[in-house]
């Protein structure tokens, strides 16, 4: 398989718009069933317009999700740990804003804690709710490691996002199998490629 790695920029935030009506969202499928050449009248597609709508509500819930409030209960009664940790392999599925079509794949997460730690599915919260909106990897990398510094302040947060695309893989140059890995690191994994080092064997499942 085939990897690309990015090195990325700090992310931007969306813009909030004025969402349209239901039923002027279902006019929008039936006219992108026409344009794709089929009658939105026949029987197999007269209920497709509540159907998709139904289903960008879901696929794209993450506008509706503060990624902060998914992380505000902080533990700090840890005995003393600062040590890594990582969660590794959080599986996700998103749709690129270039095409709308999927990509998806695994998100790799660690920090060092200073003074405290969040529970361990917020960190696959967070994954999902940035995932579950109009996304590029590259940005949605970048989204994830801002939320994870500015709510728990750690001496030290790496993301690493593997993907395949479906933009690749269906339309265009229609390749399969092509991964594309992105990274972002902040303060000790930034500063130190040693911890980097052992991000990246941990992932592995290295002894580091």
């Amino acid at each position: 398989m085939d990897a690309v790695v990015k090195t990325l920029k700090p992310a931007r935030q969306p813009v909030p718009v004025e969402r349209p009506s239901r039923e002027e969202a279902e006019a929008a499928v039936r006219t992108l069933i026409r344009w794709a050449g089929d009658n939105p009248d026949r029987e197999g597609l007269l209920e497709t317009p509540k159907r998709v709508t139904k289903a960008y509500a879901e696929l794209f819930s993450g506008y509706g999700k503060d990624a902060a409030e998914a992380l505000s209960k902080v533990f700090e009664e840890v005995e003393g740990y600062d040590d890594l940790v990582l969660v590794k392999d959080i599986s996700f599925h998103s749709h690129c804003e270039h095409h709308m079509v999927p990509f998806f794949g695994r998100a790799h997460i660690a920090y060092y804690p200073d003074g405290g730690v969040v529970g361990l599915s917020k960190l696959a919260r967070v994954v999902d709710i940035f995932a579950r909106r109009l996304q590029t990897q590259e940005t949605m990398t970048a989204q994830i490691t801002e939320a994870i510094s500015d709510a728990l302040h750690p001496r030290g947060v790496a993301v690493m996002i593997e993907a395949e695309h479906m933009c690749m893989s269906m339309r265009g140059i229609q390749r399969s199998g092509a991964s594309t890995v992105t990274t972002r690191f902040t303060g000790i994994f930034r500063d130190d490629p040693a911890e980097q080092m052992r991000f990246f064997a941990m992932i592995k499942g290295v002894r580091a």
